[in-house]
């Protein structure tokens, strides 16, 4: 299966218009954002556990990245309550049992080889914070070679104008509203920028954006 899988092209979906999409295993559902594969695939995906819901136990070849978007995911190493970012390095495997349900954006297959630092942070934590620029809060979550992910927090207002550098940009908005290309997005839109191409909008209300950097395939 290919899906979005020309990373030299803008994309901008907004979950609300991606239909569910049931996995192999009974009460976990997706909605695919970019897959290059089958069952096993580089994949980037919003997944939903139901309550009471499990996956059978996996090693991830390829690492595993998640942020929680709602509820709380668990497994036998933990309990990750909404707003937790995961790195289970390739190789790493677990085998997930959620309680009482969650929603999960996860992203398969996508480490560099040599990256094998497991990581959880609780981005609540108002002291990890730091100021970037007028109206914007950066809070870092990794950084691998030209790898760099983190947070950023919007006040209302604020307008974002980068030009994209090597590797490219994927950001998912996780809270809040924004206008981009004059078109309005809500919570839960996913936006990939090809290197070279810009990275502009204006946050309509208080905004949380997950931001991922210098990972893309050439092409």
């Amino acid at each position: 299966m290919q899906l979005r899988a020309d990373f030299t092209v803008a994309e901008a979906v907004d979950l609300a218009a991606v239909d569910w999409i049931a996995s192999p295993m009974p009460g976990v559902d997706r909605k695919m954002l970019d897959r290059i594969g089958g069952e096993v695939a580089r994949a980037t995906s919003v997944v939903r556990y139901a309550p009471n819901s499990r996956f059978s136990a996996h090693t991830h070849d390829g690492g595993e990245e998640f942020l929680v978007l709602d509820g709380t995911f668990g497994d036998e190493h933990g309990r990750y309550p909404s707003l937790t970012y995961v790195r289970n390095p390739p190789g790493t495997s677990h085998s997930p049992i959620v309680e009482d349900g969650c929603v999960i954006l996860v992203k398969l297959r996508q480490f560099a080889a040599d990256d094998l630092t497991p990581v959880s942070i609780d981005t609540t934590t108002p002291d990890a914070w730091q100021a970037l620029a007028s109206g914007v809060a950066l809070l870092p979550l990794h950084r691998h070679g030209s790898e760099v992910v983190r947070l950023e927090r919007l006040a209302p207002g604020t307008v974002v104008d980068r030009e994209v550098g090597p590797g490219g940009m994927e950001a998912f908005l996780v809270d809040g509203s924004i206008e981009k290309a004059g078109r309005r997005h809500r919570a839960w839109a996913w936006f990939r920028q090809p290197t070279g191409s810009r990275f502009s909008l204006r946050a309509l209300d208080a905004s949380l954006l997950y931001l991922k950097e210098g990972h893309l395939p050439a092409g």
